[in-house]
């Protein structure tokens, strides 16, 4: 009865309406659109002006929200943190600086079991290759972007077109800002175009974190779950030169004097109140057409989970076999299981939440308003159709080889791409001794890097266990030949295939791999067994994507960009929030709590109460560290417990967020820190899709947990004092 009734609600909206892609709290907003957004901030509860939020005149909330990312990928950003003091401080999501805490980890010194905390500014430790940009500016561009394309083109000659203007425009905004860098990014499907401008910095050090049992306290169990517990931050400082602008580590380099740090209230929140996050989430797709979807959860989320849940139980068997094995692959094994979990968890909310039926309301009432219109909107979910029928097969297989062998195992990819790069300047190099002992010298330390966090038990029990599931399971008709002849020479015993291919070749280990060093030979590369792998698994995911017909590629953007085109005019072109694609947006909501399902209410905080309520055994997803018990039994909670005497941990609010807002301030309705964003709930993890007005939430870990660690548990009273703390 219940969902009857609910698609009677939804064809009484469609009739004026498209369904869910106009409420008021939903949406990851362009900042430049804070002033016509700013009636429904007013309505929810924000105190301040757009101008407090956006301006190019004047310092504002948007110079203190840092997207962080990698050298050599400017404009992609991994998470988001944000500035909380006027010496550069930043704090994230302890998910975000995980890798880093890895890098820096030895069985000696095992930050990840242990946090780490630096009480002075010459302990804080360098990562080379982090970076941090700060948007300076951004402006639409679509006049100047549309007028050099046309619908007689070809999506070749389009996409050319675009990227000549994009690169034009790109180095005018660089020449205006100088010292920064600047990018032209599609939104809606190729209909508008946005000029980003930021200033990147390059020298990011490691200031603080707290041991993985409370950045991590839950785990797998507990991850994208509500009610939650997990002490999810972590913190960073941006370097400068000491004239102020962006410099690579140095020692002379200066903490970076902010043009706008957020301070911190520590007073408590409540049911209701205003939230506002702002950050840089990384990808949605809210336009996502029922053919879509049905890709998405018939082979992309289907295929995620169960590939992966392979690679995931190897992992967890040899990370509890040592210490040092842990250490290696913690990182590996957290980026893996996050996205393990979210594709399993969206399919389910996707079905439950009957997502598909509200995808085909949506393209019946698109469909009725393209009547009498271009042919063009006619046309475009034909083509969308037909695009996703003819490469579905090509999509499945795609999907295994790059889940099962390109990024199941790590040493058949890496040993090929090494090769490679070996064979290639080899070539350049010949009859060069110096050139040829600089290619040595920075081959030796980039696969010094890599043979850091590997471990050769692993290696061969990943080999085995993923080469042979993608045997199994892949459809016959995609098999590389290399996997059909290791399963006939070895009769399906892929633990001795893996033995073999493995202590057969030049790559097995760094001692190993050193020794072919001291005496390179191509004749010998080109023969190793572990490239040839590596080779056959990169030929084979080319050769499956490559076979998919350029005309089915063609349709399938164009399709998607003309409707698109035709959902904004069919809405009356009225204000709507592109999908993310990791440029900075604002979102703003209220504290919120929520009734999941039937006699089920979830309150909207909670407490360490139940930190102590869930602790599990040391060593597991639930570990609770006796310092921390020992503070609990005194009460020891200082200016940071709520009027109850309780010291908050989590909060959940109604603000529209992604991956890649990990880290995201959330914010009072005067631009004051109260939390950090670090995760959705399972109830509405079809959210990246479709938005869930009523069971949509953000978890959020309090302010105030985060500060009574860095002061009570780790007693950096040095972080303490630089903050601007509001009580």
């Amino acid at each position: 009865m219940k969902n009857i009734f609910r698609k009677a609600i939804l064809a009484l909206a469609l009739m004026m309406v498209l369904p869910s892609m106009v409420r008021a709290d939903e949406g990851m907003w362009l900042l430049n659109l804070a002033g016509k957004k700013y009636a429904d901030l007013q309505k929810a509860g924000f105190k301040l002006s757009a101008e407090d939020i956006y301006s190019i005149n004047q310092s504002c909330i948007k110079d203190a929200i840092v997207g962080l990312g990698n050298e050599g990928q400017p404009f992609w950003h991994f998470c988001t943190g944000e500035i909380i003091s006027d010496q550069g401080l930043v704090s994230t999501n302890h998910h975000c600086g995980y890798g880093k805490l890895q890098e820096h980890s030895t069985v000696e010194h095992d930050y990840l079991r242990d946090g780490f905390w630096a009480y002075s500014l010459d302990q804080e430790l360098p990562n080379p290759g982090l970076t941090a940009s700060i948007l300076v500016c951004v402006q639409d561009v679509t006049d100047q972007v549309k007028a050099v394309v046309n619908d007689n083109m070809s999506e070749n000659e389009r996409a050319q077109a675009i990227d000549k203007i994009s690169k034009e425009l790109a180095e005018g905004g660089k020449a205006s800002h100088p010292g920064c860098e600047a990018s032209v990014r599609p939104m809606f499907n190729g209909n508008q175009f946005f000029l980003f401008v930021h200033r990147i910095y390059k020298d990011v050090r490691l200031v603080g974190a707290p041991p993985s049992s409370m950045g991590k306290f839950g785990g797998d169990t507990d991850n994208w779950m509500w009610p939650r517990h997990t002490c999810d931050f972590s913190l960073f400082r941006i370097y400068t030169a000491p004239d102020g602008t962006p410099a690579k580590f140095a020692a002379e380099n200066v903490p970076l004097k902010p043009k706008h740090h957020l301070p911190v209230n520590i007073k408590g929140i409540q049911d209701g109140d205003y939230a506002m996050v702002m950050g840089f989430p990384g990808t949605t797709d809210r336009f996502l057409t029922s053919y879509g979807l049905e890709e998405t959860m018939n082979i992309t989320n289907k295929l995620v989970y169960e590939i992966r849940s392979v690679k995931i139980n190897v992992l967890r068997e040899q990370m509890a076999s040592s210490q040092a094995t842990r250490i290696k692959y913690a990182s590996k094994y957290a980026s893996c299981s996050n996205y393990w979990k979210n594709a399993h968890e969206a399919n389910i909310a996707l079905k439950k939440l009957d997502v598909m039926s509200d995808k085909k309301a949506i393209e019946a009432q698109y469909t009725n308003w393209a009547k009498g219109k271009d042919a063009k909107y006619a046309k475009a979910l034909e083509r969308i159709q037909r695009g996703y029928s003819e490469r579905a097969t090509y999509q499945d297989a795609s999907m295994y080889v790059r889940e099962g062998l390109l990024s199941g195992p790590e040493l058949p990819w890496q040993g090929y791409r090494m090769g490679r790069t070996l064979i290639a300047s080899y070539e350049r190099a010949a009859g060069k001794p110096e050139m040829m002992e600089h290619i040595n010298s920075n081959v030796l330390k980039s696969m010094a890097g890599f043979y850091k966090d590997y471990d050769l038990a692993t290696e061969k029990k990943l080999i085995a266990a993923l080469f042979g599931y993608v045997y199994q399971n892949m459809n016959p008709q995609f098999v590389p030949q290399f996997l059909q002849e290791a399963n006939k020479k070895y009769k399906g015993d892929w633990a001795k295939y893996a033995e073999n291919l493995v202590e057969k070749s030049l790559f097995r280990n760094q001692e190993s791999f050193e020794k072919f060093m001291a005496k390179p030979s191509i004749k010998t590369l080109q023969k190793d067994p572990i490239f040839l792998a590596g080779q056959a698994i990169y030929e084979s995911y080319t050769a499956i994507n490559g076979n998919v017909p350029q005309a089915i590629t063609d349709d399938l953007n164009r399709g998607k960009r003309d409707f698109v085109d035709g959902v904004l005019q069919m809405n009356g072109n009225k204000l709507m929030a592109p999908d993310a694609n990791s440029t900075i947006r604002f979102t703003y909501g209220n504290v919120k709590s929520y009734r999941p399902r039937n006699a089920v209410a979830y309150d909207y905080f909670t407490t360490l109460d139940g930190v102590i309520e869930k602790e599990g055994p040391v060593g597991g997803e639930f570990e609770v560290p006796a310092r921390l018990k020992q503070l609990y039994k005194a009460k020891d909670f200082g200016q940071y417990a709520n009027a109850d005497g309780q010291l908050p941990t989590c909060f959940i609010t109604t603000n529209d967020i992604t991956g890649g807002n990990s880290g995201s301030p959330v914010m009072d309705a005067e631009g004051r820190l109260i939390g950090l964003a670090f995760d959705g709930n399972s109830e509405a993890m079809s959210g990246d899709i479709s938005f869930e007005h009523n069971l949509q939430r953000c978890i959020c870990l309090d302010a105030r947990y985060m500060l009574w660690v860095i002061d009570k548990y780790a007693g950096a009273k040095n972080l303490i004092d630089e903050m601007e703390i509001v009580k």
